[in-house]
């Protein structure tokens, strides 16, 4: 298992507590994956913490299954990351994206973008299809559990 943006190791200890035999987490901030470390830990040799760009990763391994959870949230280029974990998955691939909301679209436009100078990007279910369609799954599922968002699992 491959988790794209693997931030504290959350789902990482979910999944393999759940049975995953490996799990590769990659992430650009160190000081998540310190809390992904230690969170981890005890799953011994079946995690790989890895820090750096996803793009860069030096792996052409496939993966069962790819997680790209809160990640879509903050990508100019959703494009290139879809296409990449196309690349890698040979199963599933798993993400979350954030729709917009015209009570919580506003107020996470200012925490994000204007407070915090981190821009933040919306999709709609067509766009998400396209994404991964493109990337060449042959199978999109896109759901909508509530208001604020997408869950879309994609299958090889």
């Amino acid at each position: 298992m491959l988790d794209v943006g693997c931030g504290s190791g959350r789902i990482g200890e979910l999944v393999l507590d759940a049975g995953a035999a490996e799990y590769l987490g990659v992430d650009l901030a160190a000081e998540m994956l310190d809390l992904a470390r230690a969170r981890l830990a005890r799953f011994g040799e079946r995690v790989t913490l890895v820090q750096g760009d996803f793009l860069e990763l030096p792996t052409e391994e496939p993966f069962d299954v790819v997680l790209g959870l809160g990640l879509f949230d903050y990508l100019r280029e959703p494009e290139t990351f879809a296409t990449r974990i196309g690349a890698l998955c040979s199963g599933s691939a798993v993400a979350s994206f954030p729709a917009w909301h015209w009570l919580k679209g506003p107020i996470r436009k200012l925490r994000y973008e204007v407070l915090s100078d981190c821009p933040i990007f919306d999709y709609t279910e067509p766009q998400i299809r396209a994404l991964f369609t493109h990337a060449g799954f042959t199978h999109v599922e896109v759901h909508a559990p509530g208001r604020a968002g997408f869950l879309m699992r994609a299958d090889h």
